[in-house]
């Protein structure tokens, strides 16, 4: 069954254990990224925001905010995974195994790990992933298991369409 007209990812119906996502998109982070991020976030500590102490560091260099790191990786997974979630029921086990550093393109990639229908949704199902984040060198930066609930085709959320121009005729 096709998915519904403006309906353009996976359904529960969609997601098989062992099936792999190599997410299509990268994404390069900037100095501003990071300050943002960090100043929005409240993280006080140097090695985000002062290129001095962060100079003097093992690392030698401006460290990006792991929070940023995880966020991006997400962001990047919710196109194959979860944009016809209901919720995100759970995050475990994140480790953060490389340093991402300015300049530093993240790419990401799921695997499913479990599938199953939801016991008290019928409308819903819920997918298991493990998630890594790489790097442009191929080093995984981060990863971590997730769950969520993610709609089934013949849900109320599967059948919401973007709004058409009044007196525009629909073209399905």
């Amino acid at each position: 069954m096709p998915p519904a007209a403006g309906v353009y990812t996976n359904f529960f119906e969609d997601f098989q254990v062992g099936q792999v996502f190599k997410h299509p998109l990268g994404r390069t982070i900037n100095e501003a990224d990071n300050t943002w991020f960090t100043l929005l976030t409240m993280n006080t500590h140097q090695a985000h925001f002062n290129a001095d102490y962060a100079s003097r560091t093992e690392f030698g260099q401006i460290l990006v905010n792991s929070g940023l790191s995880v966020a991006i990786i997400l962001g990047i997974s919710v196109s194959d995974i979860s944009q016809n979630a209901i919720a995100n029921l759970s995050w475990s086990d994140i480790q953060l195994t490389h340093p991402v550093f300015i300049g530093d393109t993240l790419y990401a990639q799921s695997t499913v790990t479990a599938v199953r229908p939801s016991g008290s949704r019928p409308h819903a199902g819920i997918v298991s992933v493990h998630t890594d984040g790489l790097n442009q060198h191929g080093d995984v930066c981060v990863s971590w298991e997730r769950t969520a609930m993610i709609a089934r085709r013949k849900s109320p959320q599967a059948a919401w369409q973007n709004p058409s121009p009044k007196g525009e005729p629909t073209h399905e």
